[in-house]
């Protein structure tokens, strides 16, 4: 990755900072208006009917708020090969987690997705409503999370998980966790690899929720190898953490390779 190797002018260094508070101002604004409907509708409709409402609604506003930020934040992102993925069926999708980004992007092309999630953050006053009315599923519990995915993929969705289990750190890739292999093998289901690239590691591990980003802000994110389930969970692990970094090679948290 190449980071931005000049000051920027005081008023693209402003508008920067606009930018910053215009994009999670409006993400913030958009879950505040979905709340109350979430929280009303988990209860009264059934799993059958609010299920796929639920993510559809994340979907939609995801979508709409990648708009925003493309009209108003000098943000692009391509994010075509996920459209290819829509009418597949079910699929455990796998990517490296540059970003808070990452599950936005992701989400906003799948009207099927489910996200395994950090507990925190299904708990969270702003997210955990539309989490749980779209039944995302909680990592805090793994036995249970293995099999809540497994009944996820059975009913035909699409499994959007991280297995660095956290932002990378040390880039390009952390190690990798287990847990897409245990549901791969435990499910049948196989795994498609998603490679995110971004241009500036902006909300990067590394990176306060509150420091201006650098603009303009590039991604895109392509689709890697699909691997079957495995037998052999531990060696599937290690092959896919190989994966990530040869795909992405030592380049850092974004890639010049990115258009603007």
């Amino acid at each position: 990755m190449t980071e931005r190797g000049h000051a920027p002018s005081p008023l693209w260094a402003a508008y920067e900072a606009v930018a910053m508070a215009l994009g999670l101002g409006a993400l913030a604004l958009l879950c505040l208006c979905w709340l109350p409907f979430a929280l009303v509708l988990k209860p009264l409709l059934p799993r059958r009917w609010g299920q796929p409402i639920g993510r559809r609604a994340i979907m939609s506003g995801f979508r709409l708020y990648l708009g925003f930020l493309g009209l108003f934040c000098a943000c692009r992102f391509d994010l075509a090969e996920i459209d290819r993925l829509r009418d597949e069926g079910p699929l455990i999708l796998v990517a490296n987690h540059p970003s808070l980004l990452d599950a936005v992007l992701i989400v906003s092309r799948l009207p099927n997705a489910v996200c395994v999630m950090k507990a925190e953050l299904m708990d969270n006053i702003l997210f955990g409503a539309a989490a749980r009315f779209a039944r995302y599923i909680r990592n805090d519990a793994p036995l249970d999370m293995i099999l809540d995915a497994r009944e996820e993929l059975r009913r035909g969705a699409q499994l959007v998980i991280f297995p660095e289990g956290t932002r990378t750190r040390d880039f390009p890739v952390d190690p990798c966790q287990p847990t897409a292999g245990l549901i791969a093998r435990s499910s049948g289901v196989p795994v498609q690899v998603l490679l995110i690239e971004f241009t500036s590691p902006y909300l990067g591990k590394d990176w306060p929720l509150f420091r201006r980003p650098e603009l303009p802000l590039g991604c895109r994110i392509r689709r890697g190898e699909r691997l079957p389930p495995p037998k052999d969970v531990a060696a599937f692990t290690v092959e896919l953490e190989r994966h990530f970094r040869r795909e992405l090679g030592e380049r850092g948290p974004s890639t010049a390779a990115v258009a603007c």
